[in-house]
């Protein structure tokens, strides 16, 4: 099988010449992901195109609880045909291929399916897979994980422009969703722009559109919609943009900014402040960066510069491509003059104008 290539749903290739095979493709991811009834519509995608391995492997998977003979000759489809599939069917096809093995291993199983969504990660419907497996495993933690994967894996690794890419393709989904969600759904968007350097004016209308105009909602829940502006806010706080938002942090809470001490805030973090340690009464990544953000700042403003420097050292580590931390150092740098201030700098500028110009 030689012939061209199609995007599915996601954006990922898969290798077929035909529309109806394609359309079949997503049509069961939306049967899927909605809990639908019309599920077997998958059955479609090998009668469009025989040689098709994603669509012959997820027909064979549908079939293999209820009429497994039938996905016998699927799977062999699949097969025979792997050789010249994209490097996405070849891992939906190594993931189900074990899902469906009589001699599995469940955490295997789950590991596969991670490896998956680490490379393919806005397949929603492995992702499905995978947490359905995770509950007959009674597994919750397993599940967390992978949701967690798929929602932070870009912005983490600050691939912000896709990760945006991918949230506004997701957003159209979002209006149902509590006001929790909605609004944190939207403040992860906003905070990979902010990350990212695109214009705060970007960020600043994503919280005045997306994330304050939910309180005009019926059934908003108005707790719910402060808990994500106070974190966005927070963020654009430390980074010094909050001048662009006029009275919007006074309007979220009276003498919110400007009327703290830093030094009685040190104190409360302490200087040996490491917000890892904090993990394990439950927070997210993003979470954890914006205490250390604020541990480095503070520790800026009360002349511990060289704790400042080994704080943010130790985050560049594992995010040297956040543009922030680079012109944190390069602030640490010049207040005590060193000629590292300007090499800082410039990876700043650099990354500043990577993502979003």
């Amino acid at each position: 099988m030689e012939g061209g290539m199609k995007l599915d749903r996601w954006g990922y290739e898969v290798r077929t010449t035909s529309d109806a095979c394609i359309s079949a493709i997503n049509s069961y991811y939306h049967q899927v992901l909605s809990y639908g009834r019309n599920r077997s519509v998958i059955l479609e995608a090998p009668e469009s195109d025989p040689d098709c391995v994603l669509g012959n492997i997820l027909a064979a998977h549908f079939l293999c609880s209820a009429d497994s003979s039938r996905a016998v000759p699927l799977i062999n489809a699949a097969k025979s045909h792997l050789e010249h599939a994209s490097s996405y069917e070849k891992a939906v096809f190594e993931a189900v291929m074990y899902l469906i093995s009589p001699d599995r291993d469940d955490d295997l199983a789950v590991e596969l399916h991670s490896k998956l969504l680490q490379d393919f990660p806005r397949d929603l419907v492995s992702l499905k897979r995978a947490q359905v497996l995770c509950f007959y495993m009674g597994r919750p933690d397993l599940s967390l994980k992978l949701v967690e994967q798929l929602c932070h894996v870009y912005q983490y690794e600050c691939r912000f422009k896709e990760a945006v890419e991918f949230m506004n393709d997701c957003a159209r989904s979002w209006s149902p969703l509590s006001s929790f969600m909605y609004t944190h759904n939207w403040w992860h968007v906003a905070l990979c722009y902010l990350e990212g350097h695109a214009p705060v004016e970007k960020v600043r209308d994503i919280y005045d559109e997306c994330i304050w105009k939910e309180l005009e909602r019926s059934g908003a829940v108005p707790v719910e919609v402060y808990l994500n502006a106070i974190g966005l806010l927070l963020r654009v706080y430390i980074r010094g943009g909050h001048d662009v938002f006029g009275d919007r942090l006074k309007n979220l809470a009276n003498c919110l900014a400007d009327e703290g001490d830093n030094k009685d805030a040190l104190e409360l973090l302490g200087h040996d402040f490491d917000a890892i340690n904090y993990k394990i009464i439950g927070a997210s990544d993003e979470q954890l960066d914006v205490f250390t953000e604020v541990h480095i700042s503070l520790l800026l403003d009360t002349g511990e510069t060289l704790m400042a420097i080994q704080a943010i050292e130790k985050q560049l580590k594992k995010r040297d491509g956040a543009p922030f931390l680079w012109r944190l150092l390069e602030k640490a740098y010049s207040i005590l003059g060193k000629e590292e201030a300007a090499r800082c700098g410039e990876k700043a500028r650099t990354l500043e104008a990577t993502y979003f110009t």
